[in-house]
C-alpha cells in the first residue's frame, strides 16, 4: 500500500466508464450555463445510481426534476462497480432451482454487518430487492446476463449480473430513461448548501464554472451524493486506521459532501467509523480488479507467498481483507486454471484490464504451476500441495480447511494464472440516519421536512460490513422510496 489514487487518473477512469472522454458530455447531460430553469418540484443531488433512480421515480409520479452532479460525468461509484445486484427469489434462482427467501437475505445482511444494522431498514431492503431488480429489468431495460455470482457472506448464490459485468450498463439505461422522461441532469454543478424555509428544505445552492445558482424544490430534495471513501481526512476523522496508506476504489467524487450539508441542518449520522476495504484490488492504483471476479464464480483460491491458503475465498470482504494484511507483504495471490478462466468469462468481459495486468506484471499466465509460482517468488512445492489438497476437497465435496461455500471445482490442466492484489477502501457504511420512508432524521429522531436520502450517503443499512452486490439493491430500493416519497 504505497500511494493514493491520483484524482486526475480516477476522473479519467470515471469518464471512461461513463462512455465519454474528458472533452465530452455524457449523453444529453447539460452544464448549468445551458439551462435557465431553476424552479423544480424536486432537486436530486448526485447522478449516480441512487440519484438517477430517485429522479426517475419522482418524474414517473408527475414531478418536475433536476439532478445536479458535481463531476464532469454521471455515474459515481455505480459506474465504477461491477453492477451486480442481490435479489432473493430472482428468475435465475428459480430457473436453477436455488431455494432462497427474503428472510434468508435479511439474515445474511444482518449477520454480515455483525447485527449492527437497523433491522427496520434491512427488512425494507430484503422485502423490496426483487421488485427493484424487476423494475430495473422491465422498466429501465437493464440487460442482465444469464448467470449469477456468489458473493462472500451470502448463504446462497443470488447476485444478478448486468451486461458486461459492469455498472455502466445500469447507469446508461437509467440515463436513457431520465432523458425519455425529460429529467434535467446538470454536470459540473456542485451542490454547496441545503436551503431551508419555514423549517422545510426547499432548495439547493450550487456552484458552477459560470457562477452560483440556487435551485428551488417545492416538494423536496433527495441527497444521493455517495460516501466518503475518497476523502482521506474524513476517513481518518472517523477511523484513524483508514489513512493515506490505504488506496481507494472509489470515485473521486466520494468526498462526503451530502453528509456535511445535512449535518449543518442538524441531521444525525450513524456507523461513520465502519469503512470497508475490498480484498483484491490493484496494488498500484487501488482500483477494483474485475479479472479477479473468477473468485466470485467460485473458481479460484487465495494463497500467500508461502503457497498456502489462509482464508475462505467467499468469506466477508472485511474478513478476507484483514487476513490479507496479515500475510507476507500485505498481499494475496489468486490462483486459477484455464478451465476456470473460460468458465468465469472474466478475460472475455475485461480484455483491456487483463492485458494491462499482464503488462504491469501483476498477472502471469504460465504453462506449469512451477513457472507461475516462480514469477512471483511463491513457494512452488507448497503451492502444488495446496492445489492437490483443494482438488481432493472438491472430489470429496467438502473444504476441510476453510469450509468454502458453494460448489467446489477441482483445478485441471494448464495454462495457469496467478494475480497479485491487496485491499483498498471500497465502501463507507456510515452516513445520515434515515427512516423507512428515506426521510433524513435529526438527532432527536425527527424527520427533517423536505429532505430525503438514498445510497451510500446513508447509514444504518449494512452495519459494520456490506456484503457484495447489496449496494445495487440498496441504491435501487431506497432510491425508489426516496423518489416516491419526495414527489408526494
Amino acid at each position: 500500500m504505497r500511494k493514493v489514487l491520483i484524482p486526475a487518473l480516477a476522473l479519467t477512469m470515471a469518464l471512461s466508464f461513463a462512455g465519454c472522454s474528458k472533452s465530452e458530455k455524457t449523453g444529453s447531460t447539460a452544464e448549468t450555463k445551458e439551462t435557465v430553469k431553476t424552479d423544480y418540484d424536486v432537486v436530486v443531488i448526485g447522478a449516480g445510481g441512487a440519484g438517477l433512480t430517485a429522479a426517475i421515480t419522482a418524474a414517473e409520479n408527475g414531478a418536475s426534476v433536476v439532478v445536479v452532479e458535481k463531476m464532469a460525468a454521471i455515474g459515481g461509484n455505480t459506474a465504477l462497480s461491477g453492477g451486480e445486484m442481490a435479489a432473493p427469489g430472482n428468475w435465475l434462482q428459480q430457473k436453477e432451482g436455488i431455494e432462497d427467501s427474503t428472510d434468508k437475505f435479511y439474515e445474511d445482511v444482518m449477520k454480515g454487518g455483525d447485527y449492527k444494522a437497523n433491522p427496520e431498514l434491512v427488512r425494507v431492503l430484503a422485502d423490496n430487492a426483487l421488485s427493484a431488480a424487476e423494475w430495473l429489468r422491465d422498466d429501465i431495460k437493464v440487460d442482465f446476463e444469464d448467470k449469477m455470482m456468489f458473493f462472500g457472506g451470502h448463504s446462497v448464490m443470488r447476485s444478478l449480473v448486468p451486461h458486461n459485468e459492469s455498472g455502466v450498463e445500469i447507469i446508461q439505461k437509467l440515463k436513457a430513461k431520465a432523458d425519455e422522461l425529460g429529467i434535467t441532469v446538470l454536470t459540473n454543478t456542485k451542490a454547496t448548501e441545503l436551503v431551508e424555509s419555514d423549517k422545510k428544505v426547499t432548495g439547493v445552492k450550487a456552484t458552477t464554472k459560470d457562477g452560483d445558482v440556487t435551485f428551488t424544490a417545492s416538494k423536496g430534495v433527495v441527497l444521493a451524493t455517495g460516501g466518503f471513501g475518497s476523502n482521506i481526512e474524513m476517513r481518518k476523522e472517523y477511523n484513524p486506521e483508514m489513512d493515506e496508506k490505504i488506496l481507494s476504489t472509489c470515485s473521486p467524487g466520494s468526498t462526503g459532501d451530502g453528509i456535511v450539508m445535512a449535518q449543518k441542518l442538524g441531521a444525525d449520522t450513524v456507523d461513520m467509523s465502519y469503512i470497508q476495504t475490498y480484498p483484491t484490488c490493484d496494488i498500484t492504483s487501488g482500483t477494483l480488479l474485475y479479472v479477479g471476479d473468477v473468485r466470485l464464480a467460485g473458481r479460484s483460491i487465495l494463497v500467500n507467498k508461502e503457497g498456502k491458503r489462509f482464508v475462505e475465498e467467499l468469506e466477508r470482504r472485511d474478513v478476507i481483507s484483514k487476513a490479507v494484511t496479515e500475510q507476507t507483504g500485505g498481499v494475496s495471490y489468486m490462483f486459477w486454471d484455464e478451465a476456470s478462466m473460460e468458465a468465469s468469462g472474466v478475460k472475455e468481459a475485461h480484455p483491456e484490464e487483463y492485458e494491462r495486468l499482464i503488462k504491469e506484471k501483476h498477472l502471469v499466465k504460465a504453462d506449469t504451476i512451477d513457472e507461475a509460482a516462480a514469477f512471483f517468488g511463491i513457494d512452488a512445492e507448497a503451492l502444488k500441495k495446496t492445489i492437490a489438497d483443494y482438488n481432493q476437497y472438491a472430489a470429496d465435496g467438502k473444504d476441510l480447511e476453510f469450509n468454502k461455500r458453494g460448489k467446489l471445482v477441482a483445478f485441471g490442466e494448464g495454462p495457469y494464472y496467478i494475480m497479485v492484489s491487496q485491499p483498498s477502501v471500497h465502501h463507507t457504511m456510515g452516513g445520515v440516519v434515515i427512516n423507512t420512508n428515506a426521510q433524513v432524521l435529526d438527532k432527536d429522531g425527527k424527520a427533517i421536512s423536505g429532505l430525503y436520502a438514498a445510497g451510500e450517503v446513508t447509514g444504518g443499512i449494512h452495519g459494520t460490513n456490506r456484503l457484495g452486490s447489496d449496494a445495487i439493491a440498496d441504491i435501487t430500493v431506497f432510491g425508489r422510496i426516496a423518489g416516491e416519497q419526495v414527489s408526494k
